[in-house]
């Protein structure tokens, strides 16, 4: 199982698909590597699926290091630990946060960003339905329940077949004796537990500038409002753009706009 161990020891799993071109794929905030199971067979490079801290095969951690900053020192340290001066990032949700810091604190290590229906703005109803969830184990004994409920309420989302909420709930929860655990720390929830109001995130957006960039967005997203990905078009008319309907937060990647505009965008990463 392939690990490192950060320089305050945390040890975190990673995937490594070797060879072609390298992009570094950085999942959401309760997710892990394996959220990109459902597009890696489609993409020709070398995906490398980290496991944040605290989350899937990694080590938990002091809760007080589940931040930002330092999931993008993370980052680093396993570009680093591969030997990798520069690599494209594949970032979903939260770990496309983490890409538009590092274009804003490290950019001559990027080649590219792929933003998966994340922005510099974050919608507050998206945020409120996080806060309700996060840390909290699900209400389910077994993953077929799980996926039923999922099926059921994730509204947002069309004509996806009961094999891949399955699979999406496996990849989140783990089944035992006693029900269902999750596949993070629930500590995770101080990363969003807060009434303080977001920064400004626009300037790290911003600090993408030169990188080729794609935008990956769920028509029915919660999360990123179109009047903000307008605005990230406006202010990057380069920017590869994908709407994905019956889809909300978050497209999984390997529907036939996300396929095309990421296809597109590898291209230009070269």
């Amino acid at each position: 199982m392939p690990t490192f161990a950060t320089p305050d020891g945390t040890r975190l799993f990673y995937d490594d698909a070797v060879s072609g071109a390298a992009v570094l794929c950085l999942p959401g905030l309760t997710r892990n590597g394996r959220d990109f199971d459902h597009v890696a067979s489609h993409l020709d490079a070398r995906l490398i699926r980290l496991d944040a801290r605290g989350r899937g095969r990694s080590d938990h951690a002091d809760p007080a290091t589940y931040t930002v900053p330092q999931e993008t020192s993370d980052v680093l340290s396993l570009m680093d630990h591969l030997g990798l001066d520069r690599a494209a990032i594949l970032g979903t949700s939260r770990g496309g946060l983490v890409a538009m810091m590092l274009a804003a604190t490290a950019k001559d290590r990027l080649t590219g960003v792929a933003l998966n229906d994340i922005g510099p703005e974050v919608a507050e109803a998206g945020l409120a339905k996080i806060r309700d969830y996060v840390g909290t184990p699900p209400p389910y004994r077994t993953l077929a329940a799980a996926a039923r409920a999922r099926a059921a309420t994730w509204t947002g989302f069309c004509d996806v077949p009961p094999s891949r909420w399955l699979a999406e709930v496996r990849n989140h929860y783990a089944e035992g004796p006693d029900g269902l655990t999750l596949r993070y720390d629930p500590r995770l929830r101080g990363a969003v537990a807060t009434d303080a109001p977001m920064p400004d995130l626009w300037p790290l957006f911003d600090a993408l500038a030169g990188l080729p960039l794609a935008l990956i967005r769920g028509v029915n997203s919660d999360i990123l409002t179109e009047r903000t990905a307008d605005e990230m078009a406006r202010r990057r008319p380069d920017m590869i753009r994908a709407e994905v309907p019956g889809r909300g937060h978050v497209p999984f990647l390997d529907e036939p706009q996300a396929l095309a505009a990421l296809h597109d965008w590898l291209d230009r990463v070269g």
